[in-house]
This record gives C-alpha cells, structure tokens and sequence, in this order.
C-alpha cells in the first residue's frame, strides 16, 4: 500500500489499519536501517518498536510537508542516534574496547553470517563520524538519492556529498590497512 493510500486510512478514522499498513510497509525497511547502526538483532528490535510507537504517538501531527516515507526515516534516524548517544554516556569506554565489544556481538549474532572481509567493512563503517556513517549507509546500502537523504537528514545535497565523498575515503583506507 502506497503512502498516499495509508494517510488516507488514517484521515478517514481508520487508525489501526492505518498503522498496521505503515508497519507492513516500512518494518523491514527501518529494521535494516536501525540495525547498521546497533550491534544486535535485539537492539534493533527494541528501537524499531520505539520508532513505530514514537511514529504512532506523532502521526496526528504529521502535516504532509515531506513525504511520509521520509517523516518516518527522519523519526527512526533521530531514535537510533538518541538511543546511541544515550548508551555512550552510560559507557564511557574506549573506541578499541567498543570495537571489541561491537565484534564480539557480530561474530555471536546468528543472522550474521558474514565473512572476514564483511566484518572488516562493518568495522570500518562503524567507525565512521555520525553524519558519514549515515550518509555512506543510507546512499551505498539503501540506495537513497541525495535529494531523499537531505530531506530526511534535513541538510543540503552538497554537504551530502561532500560526507559521503569523505566517508568512501576513510572506508577505502581502513580496508586497504588489512589487506
């Protein structure tokens, strides 16, 4: 169901299909998304839930300037990115403590079933600043357009470019170190 076709469910006072729609749609989606983020499948999990129930509790507000694909991405973005921020404070730990521990996650995680060079990429990802990190995620493995990510991220196409420009950069030299 398009999104045109969900907001309508939802103005017409059918809320509940409304929203069971919105998550047919986009769990998977946001899944994803959230889990580049978190180490865990159960992290993911637990912010997807808090993202369609910070979607639920705002979507009375939602007044159509953006499209609701993109209000709904801008909403799990800014979880996820809270959420981390919130475990860093509660953690204040080394970068290579919380590699280890980011690594030692991934390798016990059952849906992750990647190889040694894979490992290498989600590291060096990891490692990227905030905005890089986002901005490599969303265009690479999303396949977002810019003109959609700067309107999720709210910044402008070319401060996108620059980010992902500079996050290729960093991934490249990260990965050419171990091999």
């Amino acid at each position: 169901m398009c999104d045109e076709e969900i907001l309508a469910l939802y103005r017409e006072g059918e809320h509940e299909r409304a929203f069971n729609e919105l998550v047919k749609s986009y769990s998977e989606r946001l899944y994803w998304h959230i889990r580049t983020f978190v180490p865990s499948h159960e992290d993911a999990d637990d912010l997807l839930q808090d993202v369609f129930m910070k979607v639920w509790t705002s979507l009375p507000s939602f007044r159509g300037e953006s499209r609701l694909f993109t209000w709904v991405y801008r909403i799990a973005t800014n979880e996820t990115l809270n959420s981390l921020r919130k475990r860093r404070l509660r953690n204040v730990i080394s970068l290579t403590s919380e590699d280890r521990s980011f690594v030692e996650s991934l390798e016990s995680d059952p849906f992750f079933d990647g190889d040694a060079v894979q490992k290498r990429l989600v590291i060096a990802i990891r490692r990227l600043p905030g905005k890089q990190r986002l901005v490599f995620v969303m265009r690479y493995f999303e396949e977002l357009d810019y003109k959609e990510i700067s309107e999720i991220l709210q910044t402008s196409v070319g401060s996108l470019k620059a980010s992902y420009h500079h996050a290729c950069m960093k991934i490249r030299n990260e990965m050419s170190l171990h091999f």
